[in-house]
């Protein structure tokens, strides 16, 4: 928050303007609505000083200030780009009354969470695009979205953990008209992730295994295949059988495979569905 005088006008609502919106919050000690205004715009647009500097003038001592703003009564907000009034409030106002206020300038949080999303996909940050993406996806679809962008990075991210069913579910849903040069990379990255998800060698163990279920050696070099190409539930679950079902004889052997449900578990984002289930399960073989 910065507090406008005549030594920082010029700076703030001329200079800054231009680069960000200026949302001006007028106030004085004897009026508590615009106090309770400013304390309000304060909550509301603290996740958004990317876009808006919230900024107040105190009408007591800065009176000048006011008058060219043409301020005639308190509480009185006034949002400012490029140097002119763009919006404003004026009164008392409720928590929806601003949130629908700030909506109509403001980016929605489904937005500031997709571009977290692109950012932490660039930098090949999986576990954090991840959490937004599922988050941006989780607000677009209980605002009865169906946004196009949000859906393909989505899907992008699910490629790359493996999840491919989730993805072509997501991809069978966009539209022609959101089928952009993103969506057919998409395409193209999901056929390779799906023939890479069961690979010749793949095949062949699995037929080797269903041959030989119990052998130890098999399940830990099917289960490291899986998930190498983010077959991880189906690695997991046979590593977790191995470990529920081996005898005392083969101690080292479920021993390896405990390492390994472990390791896999490891390298799933944080916070992953699946991570936890087999988290649990391992909880109630120990106790």
């Amino acid at each position: 928050m910065i507090e406008i005088t005549l030594d920082n006008f010029q700076q703030i609502i001329v200079e800054q303007s231009k680069e960000k919106l200026i949302l001006v919050s007028f106030w004085a000690e004897q009026i508590p609505e615009s106090i309770e205004l400013k304390d309000k715009l304060t909550t509301k647009t603290a996740a958004f000083d990317e876009h808006v500097i919230l900024a107040t003038v105190d009408c007591q001592t800065q009176g000048q200030i006011a008058q060219q703003f043409g301020i005639q009564g308190l509480p009185t907000a006034v949002l400012i780009k490029d140097s002119q009034p763009v919006d404003g409030l004026s009164g008392p106002q409720t928590d929806e009354n601003i949130e629908e206020f700030l909506g109509k300038h403001l980016p929605k949080p489904q937005d500031i969470l997709l571009k977290q999303a692109v950012e932490a996909l660039a930098d090949n940050n999986l576990s954090e695009a991840n959490t937004a993406i599922c988050k941006a996806y989780t607000l677009d679809t209980e605002q009865n979205g169906n946004r196009a962008d949000i859906k393909l990075v989505l899907t992008d991210v699910y490629i790359q953990l493996g999840k491919i069913a989730d993805a072509q579910a997501l991809l069978d849903t966009i539209k022609m008209v959101d089928q952009d040069a993103y969506y057919k990379s998409l395409i193209a990255k999901l056929e390779l992730a799906s023939q890479a998800a069961n690979s010749p060698e793949i095949q062949a163990l699995e037929q080797e295994l269903q041959d030989n279920s119990q052998d130890a050696n098999l399940i830990h070099q099917l289960s490291a295949q899986y998930s190498q190409v983010n077959r991880n539930e189906e690695a997991l679950a046979l590593l977790f059988r191995h470990v529920q079902q081996a005898s005392n004889d083969e101690s080292q052997a479920k021993a390896k495979s405990k390492e390994l449900l472990l390791d896999i578990l490891k390298s799933l984002p944080d916070g992953d569905p699946l991570a936890n289930k087999y988290r649990r399960k391992l909880y109630t073989l120990m106790y």
